[in-house]
């Protein structure tokens, strides 16, 4: 294994290390993410360099107790295993988390000629409070920080400014949230945090 990433160039031994801490980081890489200036899906160099070196990166990774995971159908490779200490998502975005896959799955079941998924801010919020999630709207501050950290794990892409926040804003789910849970477990997590009495109507 040494021996393998020894013989590579100084290159790509740097975008390998570079894959390697960008996997730990944000847990998923995309075959193809949403560019903002050509306003279209682009190839990433990371995946690429991923599944260029898979083999190495598997057995690498095993040592740590972490499973390298390729799902070649969504463009997506991820890892996962008991070893890993992800980080602990704040109440807000991880509700954001189980709406955005809950839309997914809804907007993925419907007959439908697009392969991306959209939603915005008003819809997301919109199923916070019918989930009965929340009883006061989040502050600005509180969904930018939300948004912004399901960005960082690759869950999504924000479309336009965060400058002020409102409904319109759009979102791209990204197939990553399909890794999340299955559809039935959401729903049925979702009911049991609206059932909490600090979230119940008085």
């Amino acid at each position: 294994m040494i021996e393998y990433y020894e013989n590579l160039l100084q290159e790509e031994q740097e975008e390998l290390k570079h894959v390697i801490k960008l996997l730990y980081k944000q847990t998923y890489l995309l075959e193809r993410k949403y560019d903002k200036k050509t306003k279209r899906m682009l190839f990433t160099k990371e995946y690429r360099v991923a599944d260029r070196h898979l083999e190495f990166l598997k057995e690498y990774m095993q040592i740590g107790g972490i499973e390298i995971k390729d799902n070649t159908q969504e463009g997506i490779i991820y890892i996962q295993g008991e070893e890993l200490i992800g980080e602990k998502l704040p109440r807000l975005a991880t509700f954001y988390l189980l709406l955005l896959k809950l839309i997914y799955e809804e907007q993925m079941t419907q007959a439908s000629a697009s392969v991306h998924v959209f939603t915005n801010l008003g819809e997301l919020n919109e199923k916070l409070h019918s989930f009965r999630l929340v009883k006061d709207r989040p502050s600005p501050t509180e969904i930018k920080r939300s948004l912004a950290l399901l960005k960082r794990h690759q869950m999504i892409e924000i479309l336009d400014s965060m400058e002020e926040v409102t409904g319109e804003i759009r979102i791209l789910i990204y197939p990553s949230v399909k890794m999340v849970l299955l559809g039935s477990q959401i729903r049925n997590l979702l009911e049991s945090f609206s059932e909490e009495p600090e979230y119940e109507e008085e």
